[in-house]
């Protein structure tokens, strides 16, 4: 049964969705502010927790701060963010804080658990492909881009021997991208199948996750060597 730590100061709202997460079958930790949410990921409930719902606006210690610190914690961690306004430079800041994904509220419960899933399913073990499911390169579990290692069975990054600690999110973009060096995919390619969504994406998830990724793998992210932009398309991966 997956854990979910859901952060949420509003107790209707909190008490609501609680409901509805356990009535699909989740096991469900609560926190009122980004205070109690961080000493409880810190201790042994924390353990348990494999996903986060946090909504942004939270007493004390907002919820942008939290996600950077829960990315600091664990890295590892799906963040599903939830904003009341929809304010777009609310959903930018989430994003590039390290969200994985969001949910304008107030949002329904089938809108919810479907995002919930999908969060889930792009932290499990990525796929294998065969030599040509992919294209050149994709049945190699081990590849070596200018120093930039990436191993597809071990689900590893390392630049010049030094490990990289990578969301799933950003995991599974670089794998897809490397995949088929040289090809171009387009932000709706990306959100199909890294994202999962069986529902209208928002190409702003992939720029951030991008923006995210380049922040760690390149030398100077704002002229990427690896994680190109091809513009009016989408993104390729080189190295250049």
């Amino acid at each position: 049964m997956p854990h979910v730590l859901l952060i949420e100061d509003d107790a209707s709202v909190r008490d609501g969705m609680e409901l509805v997460l356990r009535r699909h079958g989740y096991g469900v930790e609560t926190a009122a502010t980004g205070e109690q949410a961080l000493a409880l990921l810190a201790g042994e409930r924390g353990a348990r927790v494999e996903l986060a719902v946090l909504d942004l606006m939270l007493p004390g210690m907002d919820g942008f701060e939290v996600c950077r610190r829960i990315r600091a914690r664990a890295p590892k961690l799906p963040v599903i963010m939830l904003t009341a306004r929809g304010d777009d430079r609310d959903i930018v800041t989430g994003l590039e804080a390290g969200a994985d994904d969001y949910v304008v509220k107030p949002v329904t419960a089938p809108v919810l658990e479907a995002r919930i899933r999908a969060a889930l399913r792009r932290a499990e073990p990525y796929p294998r492909q065969g030599p040509d499911a992919r294209g050149p390169g994709a049945g190699a579990d081990r590849t070596d881009h200018a120093g930039l290692v990436i191993d597809r069975a071990g689900l590893t990054v390392t630049k010049h021997g030094v490990a990289l600690a990578l969301p799933p999110t950003e995991l599974r973009v670089l794998l897809e991208l490397s995949a088929s060096p040289g090809r171009v995919l387009t932000r709706d390619q990306l959100l199909a199948s890294v994202w999962d969504h069986t529902f209208l994406g928002d190409s702003r998830l992939v720029d951030a996750a991008v923006g995210r990724l380049r922040a760690k793998i390149e030398d100077v992210p704002a002229r990427p060597r690896y994680v190109q932009t091809v513009r009016g398309f989408g993104y390729r991966f080189g190295p250049l």
